[in-house]
């Protein structure tokens, strides 16, 4: 009887760790699903991404990735990795990052429109690329961004207003590409010097209220 006692304490020890542990292990897999698609969307003629197993319990040994203490990814650090390919709308599952580093490689295609879904994100870099399309207005909705470069692109349209909401906004920089319309001046953007908005050949001053509308020109 002390036996069967014994596996029956042992059994219950077992489901129960399986259960504490079941909430990190189905965040890590989703976490790694989310970037092995970001994997499969780009060129990597360099092997940087190598590492990156999908048969792995998480991601947070792949090499460019960082994971805080449960296991989630904090930090994507691809810049300057001779990568090519498009952004994947996965990479909106990814709700604990808070760097996603992707400079200076030569990326194509849009910002996807689930990068509002970043809750956690600091830092935004995705400058000199070939990236194209609109800044995605759902970027208003990261209220922990401080750092968004997206200079030496191809993005069109306007300066989304919803990002004069994002009062912990510190950098803008959206140089050097195709956008339209005039310069926001509330918020954040009071702070943000003209130059980083520069050679915008169909982008007007800085927007006057009440007195200019800000889809001039687009």
């Amino acid at each position: 009887m002390a036996v069967a006692s014994d596996v029956v304490a042992t059994t219950l020890a077992v489901v129960l760790a399986v259960a504490l542990l079941s909430p990190r292990l189905v965040s890590s897999n989703s976490e790694g699903d989310a970037l092995y698609a970001l994997r499969k969307s780009l060129s990597d003629p360099d092997n940087v991404l190598q590492s990156w197993d999908p048969t792995l319990v998480n991601p947070c040994t792949w090499f460019h990735v960082t994971c805080d203490r449960d296991s989630r990814v904090t930090r994507v650090d691809l810049g300057n990795s001779n990568l090519s390919g498009h952004l994947v709308p996965e990479l909106g599952h990814l709700e604990h990052l808070q760097y996603l580093e992707l400079y200076k490689n030569n990326i194509q295609g849009t910002i996807p429109a689930e990068f509002g879904n970043l809750k956690s994100l600091i830092s935004l870099d995705l400058y000199n690329n070939n990236i194209s399309g609109v800044i995605p207005p759902t970027l208003g909705k990261l209220k922990s961004l401080v750092f968004l470069r997206l200079n030496d692109n191809h993005l069109t349209g306007q300066i989304p207003r919803e990002l004069a909401k994002t009062s912990s906004l510190k950098v803008v920089d959206v140089s050097n590409n195709d956008l339209c319309g005039t310069i926001p001046t509330t918020g954040p953007f009071e702070h943000i010097p003209l130059n980083n908005f520069e050679n915008n050949p169909r982008l007007e001053g800085p927007e006057l209220q009440g007195l200019a509308i800000y889809d001039t020109n687009c």
